[in-house]
């Protein structure tokens, strides 16, 4: 039985947070490191796709026992490698893009950090694996974005490891 399996999971993904990016090797913060910018030939580190040939928001992780980041080609992959680790890494910085900012079919660059980021949950926008989190840097955007295409509003915090499943195929298509 999980331990901590009375604390709300929101809680418990904090906390994970929090003690991952303490462990990092001294001298490492996630103020000292800069996302790195895709390109043709970046892929996802889950599934060898290219993100530049995919819509929607890309996510990076820079772990502390490593010196370049895993990408991957849609939040979900990045929220649910946070929220359900295969193995506990040291993680110094989460970045996604800024999709206020950068066009939805071909998101370049405008990378934020994902603690502080507003995650849409639910729209109707599509990512690389379907169903995404639509990530933006400020309240508003992520606001008049789920006016327009639906979804809640949420923080890092408050996205649950039952948001970002990836078992079923994008997001629980089981038609396979």
């Amino acid at each position: 039985m999980f331990p901590f399996a009375h604390l709300p999971r929101s809680l418990v993904a904090v906390a994970l947070t929090v003690l991952l990016t303490a462990c990092a090797p001294e001298g490492d913060s996630r103020a000292d490191l800069a996302p790195l910018e895709i390109d043709r030939s970046t892929v996802c580190v889950l599934d060898g796709m290219l993100l530049a040939d995919y819509p929607g928001p890309k996510a990076q992780i820079h772990y502390g026992d490593k010196d370049t980041p895993d990408f991957f080609c849609d939040t979900v992959e990045l929220m649910s490698m946070v929220l359900n680790p295969e193995q506990v890494r040291p993680i110094v910085a989460l970045f996604v893009q800024d999709m206020g900012k950068t066009d939805w079919d071909a998101p370049k660059g405008h990378w934020i950090d994902a603690r502080n980021a507003y995650f849409v949950h639910g729209s109707s926008r599509h990512g690389s694996m379907g169903p995404t989190l639509a990530t933006f840097s400020t309240d508003t955007d992520a606001q008049a974005f789920a006016r327009e295409h639906g979804g809640k509003v949420l923080r890092f915090a408050d996205i649950t490891a039952d948001m970002v499943k990836l078992d079923g195929g994008a997001l629980h298509d089981q038609r396979m």
